[in-house]
């Protein structure tokens, strides 16, 4: 092939693209990593990371990320910080456009995982990692023994948060903007059985209060327009995410909430283009499947372009984006 395509071009910097960026530049791929603008994904959002594997005493998100994409750059990849503004998957070698170059492939692993949806709130974004957190399961053991932790939404999510976060406090409320719950009936079932949750109806947070850290959030409540305060130590937004997924829109098929669809794990609809991390599985959502995720991808992808090199496998393009 020219020199000019790359084996394996990995779009995105978090925990799927890094390792992914690992795998294939250590599997003798000519490997590419757009780590976007601002790299690293929802792991520079937090503070200490205490559940990844190999880091006894916790070590801080973005310096795990730095280290993911030094170790990514060590093993042979190229780097470059720029984001992915179109694909062209009609034709051979894939086409990758970033704002001002245009680079081919032979095998792409999309790895642009997905975003919390936050409610907006200056107070939000300043008490960020000091008790304010878009995933429970990642950050509730850092408040164990807390009086109280809310949680804001009504899915399933929402409900795997609720109970998570009841292992570990004395109490959990749960703020829902409607007067019932969006959560399957098993969820509900399950929260609505746990003593230790409690529910506040037809309400929305209109601000998180604290200065350093969170103390208590204060709710309005939308049928009446009566306000409370609720004193907690950690909110926890469980109000859905968005799958950044956009520019591929058209190319790979997409479900109803815009996830990439696989099958094997991490093939996408495109013979030749992998799906990795939070892009694809809005079940987990975790660093460390994230990283797994990336590790199969790289995998795949390395004996899909093993194939085409040798003449086995002959890729089957689409004819044109939508």
């Amino acid at each position: 092939m020219e020199q000019d395509v790359y084996d394996v071009i990995v779009i995105g910097s978090g925990p799927a693209g890094c390792t992914a960026a690992i795998y294939a530049a250590r599997g003798g791929m000519r490997t590419l990593l757009i780590a976007g603008v601002t790299p690293g994904g929802q792991l520079m959002l937090t503070t200490i990371v205490e559940n990844f594997p190999g880091f006894p005493d916790g070590i801080m998100g973005p310096e795990l990320m730095d280290r993911m994409r030094e170790q990514a750059e060590r093993a042979g990849a190229e780097v470059i910080y720029d984001e992915v503004t179109g694909v062209d998957l009609s034709t051979y070698p894939f086409v990758v456009r970033t704002g001002g170059q245009e680079f081919r492939a032979l095998s792409i692993v999309v790895a642009t995982g997905a975003a919390s949806k936050w409610l907006g709130l200056e107070s939000e974004r300043r008490l960020m990692g000091r008790g304010v957190s878009g995933c429970a399961t990642c950050d509730a053991p850092l408040f164990r023994g807390a009086k109280n932790m809310v949680v804001v939404g009504g899915g399933d999510s929402a409900m795997e948060y609720a109970l998570f976060c009841a292992n570990l406090a004395e109490k959990v409320t749960v703020v829902h903007r409607r007067d019932k719950l969006r959560a399957s009936r098993a969820m509900q079932e399950r929260a609505f059985a746990n003593p230790k949750i409690t529910f506040v109806w037809d309400s929305v947070v209109e601000e998180i209060l604290g200065e350093d850290r969170v103390t208590g959030v204060r709710v309005r409540n939308l049928k009446t327009g009566e306000t409370q305060v609720i004193p907690c130590e950690a909110v926890f937004i469980a109000i859905g995410h968005a799958p950044a997924t956009e520019v591929f829109r058209g190319w790979l098929e997409l479900d109803e909430e815009g996830y990439i669809v696989t099958h094997d794990y991490v093939k996408t609809s495109v013979e030749g283009v992998f799906a990795a991390g939070d892009v694809h599985d809005k079940k987990y959502r975790q660093a460390v499947t994230a990283a797994g995720f990336g590790c199969i991808a790289a995998l795949e992808a390395i004996r899909f372009v093993e194939g085409v090199k040798l003449g086995i496998v002959k890729p089957r393009i689409p004819a044109s984006g939508s």
